[in-house]
C-alpha cells in the first residue's frame, strides 16, 4: 500500500490547542487518544472519523494494538464503496486472524449490499456455497434445491414467499464434514436469504423498501460465521442452511389468506405477507432440526420490533434455554459484538391465534404488535425439535440505513464473530 497515514493509540490527553478532541495529528500520524471506558467503541468511532475526512489507506503502528482493537478500526474504517485497507501490527500469529476475519466479513459485505438485481436467490446460493468450498475444499459439500421441486421436499415456506418471482427460490444445505462420513452434526446454522423483500401484497413504503436488499443478511452472517471458523480450523460437522427467496408481487404471488401447510403438520394462517421471513426460517429450522444436532441457531434481520427494542448497535437473542443465551453473552462480549437477550416463553408460540389454522404468522396490526420480535420468535419455535439447544438472533444491527458514529451505510457483519465463537467453542 501507499500514501498511508499511520494510526497510533495513547491513553494521554490531547495537547490542550486541541480541545477535547479524540483523534489529534502530527505530520503523518494521526493520533487516537482513549481513555477509560468502551475502548473498542472509541477506536471504532475514531476509524470513522479518519475515513469520513477521506482517509483511504492507514498503517496501524505502537504498543497499544490488540487484535479486538484492530479489528474494531477495521470495522469503522470499511464503506459499502471500498474495504478497508488497513496495513496489521502485531505478530504473525495476530495478524492471521485479523486477515481472517476480515476476508469473511469482506465476503458478508459484498453480498449484502450487492443491488437486488444482481443478487437472485439462486446467485446467493451459488456464492455461498461456491465460497464455503473454496474453504473448506474437499470437506465441503452442497446441493441446492430450487424452484418447483421444493414442494417435492415439502419445503412449503420457501417456495411460497420465492413463487411471486419470476426467479425462483432456493434452499442450500451446505455439510463441512472434517470428520468420518458418518460423525454426527455438531451444529446447523439456518440463515434469511430474502434478496429483496417488497413487503408482498402487504407491500412496503418506498422509505421502508429501499434498504431491503439487506434482508438476506442472515444469510451471509452464517455463512461469514462458518467460513471464518473453517479458516480458523473447525475440527466438527456443521451443515448451514440458507433460505433463499425473493419476496414479490405478482399473479403468482402468495396472498392474505392463504393457509400453509408444513412438513410438520403445523398450519398457518398468512395475515401479512410482509412477516416473510419467518416463513422460510420455518422450513429451514426443520431441516436444521433433520440432522440431529444439538444445537441450531439461525439468524435473521427479522423484526423492526427487535430494533426498536435493542437499538441498532446490538443484535437482539432469544433461547428457550438459559445456558445458550448465556454462552451467546459470552461469545460476544469475547469478540467485542453486542448482543441482548428478549422474553421468550412457551406462551410466546401462541400469540399469532388464527380462526383458520394452527397459527397465523404475525398479528393483524402495524408491526405484528406489541413483543413482537418475541412472538416471532414463539413463531419459530413451533418448527424447532424437541429438546434441542436453539438460539435465535435477529440481526438488528446488520446494516445501518444512512451510516452512523461507528458504521458506514451498509452491512456491518455484526454478529459473524458471535457465530464463529459458537462453532469454535
Amino acid at each position: 500500500m501507499t500514501d498511508l497515514m499511520k494510526v497510533t493509540l495513547t491513553q494521554d490527553a490531547p495537547a490542550p490547542h486541541w480541545g477535547t478532541a479524540s483523534v489529534t495529528f502530527q505530520n503523518d500520524m494521526a493520533i487516537v487518544h482513549i481513555k477509560a471506558g468502551d475502548v473498542q467503541r472509541q477506536v471504532q468511532q475514531a476509524a470513522r472519523k479518519l475515513q469520513s475526512q477521506g482517509v483511504s489507506s492507514v498503517a496501524l503502528e505502537g504498543g497499544l494494538w490488540t487484535v479486538d482493537l484492530q479489528w474494531a478500526f477495521a470495522q469503522g474504517f470499511a464503506t459499502a464503496k471500498a474495504q478497508p485497507q488497513v496495513q496489521w501490527t502485531g505478530d504473525a500469529a495476530s495478524q492471521t486472524i485479523l486477515a481472517n476475519r476480515l476476508a469473511s466479513a469482506n465476503f458478508a459485505r459484498h453480498l449484502i449490499n450487492e443491488t437486488p438485481e444482481n443478487l437472485s436467490p439462486m446467485v446467493l446460493a451459488t456464492q455461498a456455497a461456491e465460497w464455503l468450498s473454496e474453504i473448506g475444499g474437499d470437506k465441503v459439500s452442497y446441493r441446492i434445491i430450487e424452484g418447483e421441486a421444493l414442494l417435492e421436499h415439502q419445503w412449503i415456506g420457501i417456495h411460497a414467499v420465492g413463487r411471486g418471482s419470476e426467479r425462483p427460490p432456493a434452499l442450500l444445505e451446505v455439510d463441512y464434514n472434517p470428520l468420518a462420513s458418518d460423525a454426527d452434526v455438531a451444529v446447523a446454522l439456518v440463515g434469511k436469504g430474502i434478496t429483496f423483500d417488497s413487503g408482498g401484497y402487504s407491500i412496503k413504503g418506498s422509505e421502508g423498501m429501499l434498504g431491503m436488499k439487506c434482508d438476506m443478511g442472515g444469510a451471509a452472517t452464517v455463512t461469514a460465521a462458518l467460513g471464518l471458523a473453517i479458516k480458523s480450523g473447525l475440527n466438527k460437522r456443521v451443515k448451514l442452511f440458507l433460505c433463499c427467496a425473493e419476496n414479490l408481487i405478482s399473479g403468482h404471488a402468495y396472498k392474505l389468506g392463504d393457509i400453509l401447510t408444513y412438513k410438520n403438520g403445523v398450519t398457518v394462517e398468512v395475515v401479512n405477507t410482509d412477516a416473510e421471513g419467518r416463513l422460510v426460517l420455518a422450513d429451514g429450522l426443520q431441516a436444521a432440526s433433520e440432522t440431529g444436532a444439538p444445537l441450531v441457531i439461525d439468524a435473521a434481520t427479522l423484526t423492526g420490533a427487535a430494533v426498536m427494542a435493542v437499538g441498532t448497535n446490538y443484535n437482539a437473542i432469544f433461547s428457550p434455554q438459559a445456558e445458550v443465551l448465556a454462552l451467546a453473552q459470552e461469545k460476544a462480549l469475547a469478540a467485542g459484538e453486542r448482543v441482548w437477550p428478549l422474553p421468550l416463553d412457551p406462551w410466546h408460540r401462541d400469540n399469532c391465534p388464527s380462526p383458520y389454522a394452527d397459527t397465523a404468522n404475525s398479528r393483524a396490526m402495524k408491526g405484528g404488535g406489541a413483543g413482537g420480535a418475541s412472538n416471532a420468535a414463539g413463531f419459530l419455535w413451533r418448527f424447532v425439535a424437541p429438546n434441542t439447544n436453539w438460539l435465535h438472533i435477529d440481526l438488528a444491527s446488520a446494516f445501518s440505513d444512512s451510516g452512523d458514529a461507528l458504521w458506514a451505510a451498509g452491512a456491518t457483519t455484526h454478529g459473524v464473530l458471535t457465530i464463529a465463537g459458537l462453532l469454535e467453542d
